[in-house]
């Protein structure tokens, strides 16, 4: 028996833009299905709200993504992200971020090169101590990622 955990995003009538977004990022399959294709009247409020959504590529690249149901969209950067630096370590408040690790700085960097347009970035991809490359942003959606690069193994 395996298990596998994917990140499932919730939005305020943005699912559809992120989650074209992050496919255009990482690659994969994007699957989307709204509120009317599950019988909600198409003239209904919130009928074009994605109700399951997700991007699968084949490099490992999981997220699923939905827009919570009556919720108004929220203003773009509405989140409250605070962040404080503490014995030279960045703090964020944010509960949770998505971890991406790549294999090479390289890899890390093209990614984290689309992610990062029109986002905040709160820890500027550079070498570490723990890694050739490690960074932290938000993005437009207000997601919080952080990007390492694998260190080799023994």
């Amino acid at each position: 028996m395996s298990l596998t955990t994917t990140t499932h995003l919730n939005f305020t009538g943005q699912a559809r833009a992120a989650l074209e977004f992050y496919q255009s990022v990482f690659g994969g399959h994007l699957t989307i299905a709204t509120y009317a294709d599950f019988g909600m009247p198409k003239d209904a409020p919130g009928a074009d709200g994605v109700v399951f959504g997700s991007v699968v590529a084949d490099n490992g690249f999981r997220v699923m993504a939905y827009d919570i149901p009556g919720r108004a969209p929220a203003p773009a950067g509405s989140a409250e992200v605070t962040t404080r630096r503490e014995n030279g370590t960045t703090i964020t408040s944010e509960p949770f971020f998505l971890a991406v690790e790549g294999a090479s700085l390289e890899e890390v960097e093209t990614h984290w090169a689309q992610l990062a347009v029109d986002a905040t970035v709160i820890e500027p991809l550079a070498a570490s101590a723990w890694s050739a490359g490690f960074g932290m942003l938000a993005d437009r959606f207000d997601v919080t990622w952080t990007f390492s690069v694998a260190r080799p193994q023994a």
